[in-house]
């Protein structure tokens, strides 16, 4: 603790708070200045976790860099693996004579992987969030959904956190025998206990004072800040990628977009830290939605990889040797919002440049905006509220 100032009512701190608090949600270091414990501002201190992923892209074969994505942002792995797939394949349709066919099997399988991660990870946001706020049990109960989603994961790919499971032109292997009765009845409970998840804690008249009115961002704040996902649709803003800019077999499936409308009632304000929960927790049910939409349309398995219906993996191997040149920028819709991958191809095998637009980056960018006036304690509920994760900042 640092004194480094006057305030008229007395001195002014400054604090550190991080890298290593258990409530940044990874190595995020805030420097808060602080009247007693009215925060005057916030200033966030990144880079402890950059790893250079980008420049690691630009000396690996596409294929190779797959990997790589799942350490962009942990938590939601398969959704990593996702958005960098179909930019590749984005990339390859460019040019007629190497666009890459997926089987439609695979296209079902992408989708059922990456909703039930998207579950996974708002259940660690939902649940994390309560703890931040000093309810340590629906923490567990979230943890032990995760945990459905995490053994159904190992019998997929054999992998727990990093899956490195969608490759370019579909996914590394078929669904094991009898999975799907097995995701149906995970999904059956996931749904049974997040109603029970919603009495424990959604109503708690302290959680629920907590967020409440805390760091309201409006709608046009959201959208000037570069907010996604959650964070922008909590602010009332009507946008999600899988339904607006489908890709895959999104526009396929029925689900709604939450958004968030003064859910706490007469203390609540469209934008604030409760509306982001409440659009996450929302979103849990929307996904087992699209997951049984997915597993309703599954063809059945193929003996071979590459059949266009029932296989799981293109035949990707001429496609891969030449990729045509250009450049493009494709986004999917992560738990944390818009991810976007800026690929620039010369022609070779590996990549020219690589550039990743992430979710976590500008929410973390408007904490000092949001900072100034509250209490100490509420940097904690923006944090958590924002659900951001460090790897997609610092990659």
């Amino acid at each position: 603790m640092t004194i480094v100032a006057e305030s008229p009512d007395g001195e002014l701190m400054t604090l550190n708070m991080g890298p290593h608090h258990p409530s940044t949600h990874g190595v995020l270091r805030l420097i808060v200045e602080c009247d007693g414990e009215v925060v005057t501002s916030c200033q966030p201190d990144i880079g402890y976790l950059h790893r250079s992923i980008e420049k690691i892209g630009e000396y690996l074969e596409f294929p190779q860099f797959v990997p790589y994505t799942d350490r962009v942002d942990y938590v939601c792995a398969m959704n990593a693996n996702l958005a960098w797939c179909v930019a590749a394949e984005a990339l390859y349709a460019m040019d007629p004579a190497s666009v890459i066919k997926i089987p439609e099997r695979a296209e079902w399988i992408r989708i059922l992987v990456a909703e039930l991660n998207r579950i996974s990870s708002h259940l660690v946001a939902v649940g994390a969030l309560a703890m931040d706020m000093g309810a340590y049990t629906p923490f567990l109960h979230a943890i032990a959904l995760r945990e459905l989603i995490n053994d159904l994961f190992e019998s997929i790919c054999g992998a727990r956190l990093t899956y490195n499971y969608v490759t370019i032109g579909g996914v590394a292997n078929d669904l094991p025998a009898g999975i799907e009765p097995r995701i149906a009845a995970a999904l059956d409970q996931i749904e049974r206990e997040m109603r029970g998840f919603n009495k424990l804690i959604t109503g708690n008249t302290i959680f629920r004072d907590r967020l409440a009115g805390t760091a309201t961002i409006s709608a046009a704040d959201a959208v000037a800040w570069g907010l996604v996902g959650p964070n922008l649709r909590g602010s009332g803003v009507d946008f999600d990628l899988r339904r607006d800019e489908p890709y895959g077999f999104y526009d396929r499936v029925e689900f709604a977009v939450p958004v968030g409308d003064a859910f706490a009632g007469a203390n609540g304000r469209v934008g604030d830290a409760f509306d982001r929960y409440i659009v996450r927790l929302l979103e849990i049910l929307e996904s087992t939605r699209i997951c049984r939409q997915a597993l309703k349309h599954l063809p059945p398995a193929a003996p071979k990889a590459a059949d266009l219906v029932g296989g799981w993996q293109a035949d990707v191997k001429a496609a891969l040797r030449k990729p045509p040149k250009g450049e493009v920028h494709h986004r999917t819709e992560m738990p944390r919002g818009e991810t976007g991958y800026y690929l620039i191809s010369d022609g070779s095998k590996i990549p020219y440049r690589i550039r990743i637009r992430t979710g976590s980056f500008t929410a973390v960018a408007i904490i000092p905006k949001l900072a100034p006036g509250l209490m100490l304690a509420d940097i904690v509920a923006v944090i958590g509220s924002l659900d951001i994760v460090l790897p997609e900042v610092d990659r």
